[in-house]
């Protein structure tokens, strides 16, 4: 139940943007809060530093926010975390 009621909350979330976050974007999104670097989530999601900091840049356009703590913030606001 806690899985679906979850799921619903990041599709109530992601209707609010104007353009949604991408499955790899929400895995990485996920990470924000751990503080994890760039390299750790990168190995953690088998993608290279280049292409986390793309999913970053794409995260922070979306939630319109200029950095982490603020992406963490607008996203849990969102419900997507």
């Amino acid at each position: 139940m806690d899985a679906t009621r979850e799921a619903g909350s990041v599709r109530s979330g992601q209707a609010q943007l104007i353009d949604p976050l991408t499955e790899r974007e929400l895995e990485v999104l996920a990470y924000l809060p751990t503080r994890f670097s760039n390299a750790d989530i990168g190995r953690r999601t088998f993608m290279s530093v280049n292409t986390v900091k793309t999913h970053l840049r794409n995260i922070y356009r979306k939630l319109d926010v200029g950095d982490r703590d603020a992406a963490v913030d607008r996203a849990r606001s969102l419900g997507l975390l």
